[in-house]
């Protein structure tokens, strides 16, 4: 794992960057949905893979591997941008995202695709099976840990809350559950759909140690991301508070942006602002 310091940071938001724009880039040359889900998670898999995770790209498989699975698995492009620069794979690869016959589909898949370590999509799963790897490293005497990256909507799943039982009755500390809480869902707002609120206080009820932050801030994530666990005995939750379709002012907090693909002007309006604020 990376220490935390200016130098890491600048690191971490230099991959945000370049996944912002392999992200719309790819939903493009695709004509795939969900860039404004990708967009509003790309610094959490930023931070991850830059500040936090122990891991070994060019070893994959390494047993010793901290475990990311991104439950909200229609951000894939995110996390296959994320690997792809990080050194998992030629970012050429990415070219083929949503072709016909690709193996780089739209929902994040582990098949043939290295640093994927579950394939996603059905909301409501990732955290379940997350909690299985904590404690498969627990019962092993290891000390990787297990990160779920999970969307705010898919919490209406009752799945995550009998996931959240798990973790907690068997004190898994070396799971993390991070939110990308964007507060958008596919149609509507997550108040209007499924209100989740107190949402940091549902984590406490069920055992959680929690941790609420700028899901935007990379100092604030990797401090989050990184601490060893408050009590030994629990697992933790970061609740990051994020905005869908970041980076690109005219998706920024719209539900148009999580089934649109960006194309023509919109596509070279996207362009340009990520390049601006490079």
């Amino acid at each position: 794992m990376a220490g935390i310091g200016v130098d890491v940071t600048e690191r971490s938001i230099e991959l945000a960057s370049r996944v912002r724009r392999h992200c719309v880039e790819m939903t493009r040359r695709g004509r795939s949905s969900h860039v404004g889900s990708a967009l509003s998670v790309t610094d959490i898999l930023a931070v991850l893979y830059t500040d936090v995770l122990n891991v070994r790209p060019s070893q994959p498989d390494w047993p010793e591997r901290d475990r990311v699975v991104l439950s909200k698995g229609h951000a894939g492009s995110a996390m296959y941008a994320t690997l792809a620069e990080s050194g998992f794979f030629d970012p050429r690869m990415l070219d083929e995202h949503c072709s016909d016959g690709s193996i780089m589909s739209g929902h994040v898949s582990h098949k043939g695709i290295p640093g994927v370590e579950f394939s996603t999509g059905s909301l409501g799963h990732g955290l379940g099976v997350s909690a299985g790897m904590a404690l498969a490293a627990l019962r092993s005497n290891k000390s990787w840990r297990a990160y779920c990256v999970m969307s705010d909507g898919e919490c209406d799943e009752g799945s995550v809350w009998e996931a959240a039982l798990f973790a907690s009755h068997h004190e898994l500390s070396n799971l993390v559950a991070v939110v990308d809480y964007n507060k958008l869902q596919s149609l509507t707002s997550v108040a209007e759909t499924l209100a989740l609120e107190p949402f940091a206080d549902k984590w406490r009820s069920f055992g959680f140690e929690v941790v609420e932050v700028d899901g935007h801030d990379h100092d604030a994530l990797a401090g989050a991301l990184s601490v060893e666990p408050a009590v030994a005995t629990r697992p933790t939750a970061v609740i990051a508070h994020t905005t869908k379709g970041r980076g690109v002012s005219f998706m920024e907090d719209s539900v148009l942006w999580h089934y649109r693909s960006p194309q023509g002007d919109e596509y070279e309006a996207a362009v340009a602002e990520l390049e601006v604020a490079r």
